[in-house]
């Protein structure tokens, strides 16, 4: 489905259509019943990380993630996803057709792997960054939606743009991220920026061990900066501090027959 082009006279966020009103009610219907009580925070599961956080990710507020080079966006999106699987509502991810053209959409059982069954997400398309950004806006204030990312690939944003967005998302204390396949260093009314990068997983028996990846938090609103190196746990699912090397100290045995009694 694409998203509605806006006007000249709104370039950001066009009026409400049919399409968003139908999309709405899908939505909805997939939501599970309402709750009063909110954590207030998505945690990465990350001590450290937490704590610079205020606990984690806050709920009603934009969070900007942005890929170390373009090429690593796998790795950015892959942390968007993972943190808005903690959602009990429906996902909405919407992306720009060109970012779908080039990257193409989340896989099934990667998302399995992230702990966010794919029924759960709604994929959109637009054509332009300020579709996506209109997209974002009015899935946000839809009450079905849990989470809401939004790629885009322009590497500039206007600041009103990202003020509605954090506004939208505060209305309902949602999870807003912004997803973009490049850093940005223009204003933003974003909570926290991070700058995500792939990293080579360790030696497994079975082939590739899990998925790493080095973050950089450049902006955040609640306490200090700082990097981490992120292994993805599939069992916890959550995120574990990397080890320090990537090499273990010494392979573990798989085999070691027993010695014979006269040995």
């Amino acid at each position: 489905m694409n998203a509605t082009q806006a006007t000249d006279i709104a370039p950001l966020f066009p009026p409400e259509r049919g399409p968003v009103t139908a999309l709405r009610r899908v939505i909805d219907a997939m939501a599970p019943p309402a709750r009063d009580a909110r954590q207030g925070v998505v945690p990465f599961g990350v001590a450290d990380l937490d704590h610079a956080l205020g606990g984690g990710l806050a709920l009603g507020a934009l969070h900007e993630i942005a890929a170390a080079r373009e090429s690593e966006i796998a790795a950015a999106t892959g942390l968007a996803l993972a943190l808005a699987s903690r959602q009990p509502r429906p996902v909405l991810w919407v992306a720009e057709d060109m970012a779908l053209a080039e990257s193409g959409i989340p896989y099934g059982p990667g998302l399995d792997d992230l702990g966010l069954d794919p029924e759960r997400l709604v994929t959109v398309t637009a054509a332009k960054t300020r579709d996506v950004l209109w997209v974002m806006e009015e899935a946000l204030t839809c009450r079905g939606v849990g989470a809401v990312i939004g790629e885009i690939r322009s590497p500039c944003l206007d600041l009103i743009a990202t003020r509605r967005l954090s506004l939208a998302a505060g209305r309902r204390e949602a999870l807003a991220l912004l997803l973009r396949t490049h850093p940005g260093t223009d204003a933003s009314t974003a909570a926290t920026r991070s700058i995500v990068g792939a990293e080579p997983s360790a030696p497994h028996a079975q082939g590739s061990g899990p998925p790493r990846l080095a973050l950089t938090l450049t902006r955040n609103r609640r306490g200090p900066l700082g990097s981490w190196h992120l292994e993805w746990n599939r069992v916890e699912r959550r995120f574990d501090l990397a080890p320090a090397h990537r090499e273990p100290v010494a392979q573990a045995a798989f085999h070691r027959p027993h010695r014979s009694a006269g040995a």
